[in-house]
């Protein structure tokens, strides 16, 4: 009863404090973050890494069908937080955590046979071109893996994106042992020849410079739920680059209630692959939503998976507008809605206990992660 009781203060974590005056901003909330430390780790056989990159996922369980699933233990919840470690010499380890509250005081798919085009009437994302536009912020956190997706940058040498571009639930895909993350950066040096050419109708060419990956984490939620239920909940991972990137990076932040984000929206850019070499800027409303996912139908193609989702909303304590991911797009879902098929895109959102998680990953010392 009494683990019970922590879960419940778990998943209700978040101390909304959105004024109800009618000149309010929209506000980044408070939260009360749990703190996830490691247990034990445990050695792993190295893994085979024979799984195919897929560049999205695909579930039959929708907003209805996660909405009804039971609540999980506690128990549950600490082996799903629980996480496998990858190293770039192909070494694999397993990480039990411990969940704790502390005081204020305290430190498959269904219609495969249907065009899944995630394009929802008229296609409303833009290409971003340019180099004033690309390698300024928030466009420029936004990197390629080499496995197709998409990654955010969170930190001086941590990029977040989806678990599945990297693992399929049951294995790691191919690539994976030497994964590597690009930025994407003007093709002619500063002051090079044609690097002050500005052509509207032939915007500057880009390339790809390449960083490779030191280690990953992936949740054991992802893991044991091979993309189902449970699985796409859980579809995240963190990476941590062998050097810093030296670009401005994006904060994590907990994702607010839908209704509390500025008109409803959410934004994110990411590399579909419908569009080569064109990073992809696109913004839509959320339709829904359960504890851990966003539903909504931001025109996207495979390959913008992996992108973090963000919005902008006021940082009361430091008077300014604060860009933060709040989510990770995910994929595509066919979801029977009374006998009628319809389609979203999902993104998972960062709850409290992700955020302990993803922190600890980052700066690893829970006094860094308290406030969401």
């Amino acid at each position: 009863m009494a683990a019970l009781s922590t879960l419940i203060l778990l998943l209700c974590a978040a101390k909304d404090v959105m004024p109800s005056s009618p000149h309010w901003k929209p506000t980044w909330p408070s939260y009360r973050v749990p703190v996830i430390l490691p247990q034990s780790t445990l050695n792993l056989d190295k893994p085979q890494f024979d799984a195919e990159a897929r560049l999205e996922v695909v579930s039959p369980c929708g907003p209805a069908c996660h909405k009804s699933s039971p609540l999980p233990t506690y128990e549950e919840v600490k082996n799903y937080l629980s996480y496998e470690t990858l190293y770039a010499n192909g070494s694999l380890t397993e990480t039990e955590v411990g969940i704790y509250i502390l005081s204020n005081g305290g430190d498959g798919s269904r219609g495969r046979s249907r065009t899944k085009r995630q394009i929802y009437g008229y296609d409303s994302r833009f290409s971003i071109f340019g180099k004033d536009f690309l390698l300024n912020y928030p466009f420029s956190t936004s990197v390629k893996l080499s496995t197709g997706c998409t990654g955010t940058l969170v930190a001086e040498k941590h990029v977040l994106t989806a678990a599945h571009c990297i693992h399929d639930g049951k294995s790691y895909v191919k690539g994976a042992q030497k994964l590597r993350v690009g930025f994407l950066k003007p093709k002619h040096k500063d002051g090079g020849k044609g690097s002050n050419i500005t052509n509207s109708a032939m915007p500057e060419k880009m390339k790809f410079q390449w960083i490779r990956v030191k280690r990953t984490h992936v949740p054991k939620g992802w893991i044991k739920g091979n993309a189902n239920d449970i699985g796409m909940d859980y579809d995240y991972a963190l990476l941590e680059l062998k050097k810093p990137h030296k670009r401005k990076f994006m904060k994590i932040g907990v994702s607010p209630p839908a209704r509390h984000l500025p008109g409803g929206r959410i934004h994110f850019s990411g590399y579909d692959n419908d569009r080569p070499g064109n990073l992809v800027y696109r913004f839509c409303d959320v339709k829904d939503e359960t504890y851990d996912l966003l539903y909504q139908q931001c025109d996207a193609q495979p390959g913008a998976s992996g992108s973090g989702v963000y919005v902008r909303m006021w940082k009361r304590q430091n008077h300014k507008w604060e860009r933060k991911i709040i989510g990770i797009f995910s994929g595509h879902q066919w979801v029977d809605m009374n006998g009628t098929p319809q389609d979203f895109n999902v993104a998972v959102r960062i709850t409290p206990l992700k955020y302990a998680q993803i922190c600890y990953w980052i700066k690893g010392n829970y006094l860094d992660c308290r406030e969401g």
